[in-house]
């Protein structure tokens, strides 16, 4: 039998490498008991081993599957009185215009005149959202591709890193005793864990051939959400197999900057730190303007106007034990503004300046 190519071998210690350190940064965060340890602490240990110059990757098919099991969890979330509160979350929704219209304007400001970044770059990279969708379509309009990834590379795991130790340490929250995240479910009968089942794979297929965003994980949460809504099922995804889809997704994240000098991934980090700091005052301004205006929880509010990304922030509202679906609603309706609204205002703009 012969062996496999050292390709191939390459990839597999890069996978092994990731995904060990990912466990053991969890582990360590968990033992603290640091809030949404597996992720935060897996996220950690990769973004230092990355801009380290180690060799980190995660297999996209591991991500998309574990992004699948956090759809169906955040649907599971999902109760029968929802489409009674949802009239209620009008002013929110709504708002979010305006917060997308004023942070992507701030950060456009910022990166073309204190940053040196290019028209398109800077405008893609300004987006409050939609990373996958923002880079492809910054290139496609002559943006770096590369810079528009890192900068929003950066907001998330920014984003991420600091609103559960906010929560933690001036929120009120308390992690629970257990290592383990107190986010999924115990037990599950054969049966709740085929309908679980179904939802994911049902809800991916579906989603992928209506070419839905985020389809890995909007299809599961919403297939999810209608069995529990209608009350067919009440069980989440283990426990244990939370801990293992916030593990990969907290490589995902970390090893994004592999492969990238660590000048670039400091400078890049540098920028964004400034335009995190800026998307996440007027996060605040929205949160206690409309908790004020609408009787909402304002921690709600800030969570659903975070500048994280839908998967992460999820993770985040449910490990909280804020209303998670409020929080996934106002996330996907951001990027749906997002995918929308940036290429058309773009190239309408461009159309209205003058040729050189």
């Amino acid at each position: 039998m012969s062996s496999p190519p050292p390709f191939q071998l390459s990839q597999i210690r890069s996978y092994a490498l990731s995904l060990g350190l990912g466990v053991i940064g969890g582990a360590v965060f968990a033992y603290f008991r640091l809030p949404l340890a597996w992720m935060i602490g897996a996220m950690f240990v990769n973004t230092a081993a990355s801009m380290m110059g180690w060799d980190v990757k995660v297999p996209r098919q591991l991500r998309a599957l574990m992004i699948v099991v956090l759809g169906v969890l955040l649907g599971s979330s999902f109760t029968p009185d929802l489409p009674g509160r949802v009239m209620s979350w009008w002013p929110t929704l709504l708002a979010l215009f305006a917060y997308v219209g004023i942070g992507t304007g701030l950060l456009f400001v910022y990166f073309t005149r204190f940053c040196g970044y290019d028209t398109a770059t800077a405008y893609f990279a300004s987006s409050p959202g939609g990373l996958n969708e923002m880079v492809t379509a910054g290139g496609a309009m002559g943006g770096d591709e590369r810079l528009i990834a890192l900068t929003h590379a950066c907001r998330v795991l920014l984003v991420v890193m600091a609103i559960p130790f906010y929560f933690r340490f001036f929120g009120g929250y308390t992690p629970p005793e257990s290592m383990l995240p107190a986010i999924g479910g115990g037990e599950i009968s054969l049966g709740d864990a085929g309908i679980l089942v179904v939802c994911g794979v049902v809800g991916v297929v579906v989603a992928r051939l209506l070419r839905l965003p985020a389809y890995a994980m909007l299809g599961p949460m919403i297939l999810s959400a209608v069995a529990h809504m209608s009350g067919l099922s009440e069980a989440k995804p283990p426990a244990l197999l939370v801990a293992v889809a916030q593990v990969v997704l907290g490589c995902a994240i970390g090893a994004r900057f592999a492969g990238t000098s660590a000048r670039l991934v400091r400078d890049a980090m540098l920028m964004s730190v400034v335009a995190t700091l800026a998307l996440m005052a007027i996060t605040v301004v929205f949160s206690l303007t409309l908790g004020r205006a609408t009787g909402l929880s304002t921690d709600d509010v800030l969570l659903a106007f975070s500048p994280g990304g839908l998967a992460e922030m999820s993770l985040v509202a449910i490990a909280l034990h804020s209303d998670a679906a409020f929080v996934a609603t106002h996330h996907i309706a951001r990027i749906l503004i997002v995918i929308t609204c940036a290429p058309l205002v773009f190239k309408l703009t461009r159309l209205r300046r003058p040729s050189p």
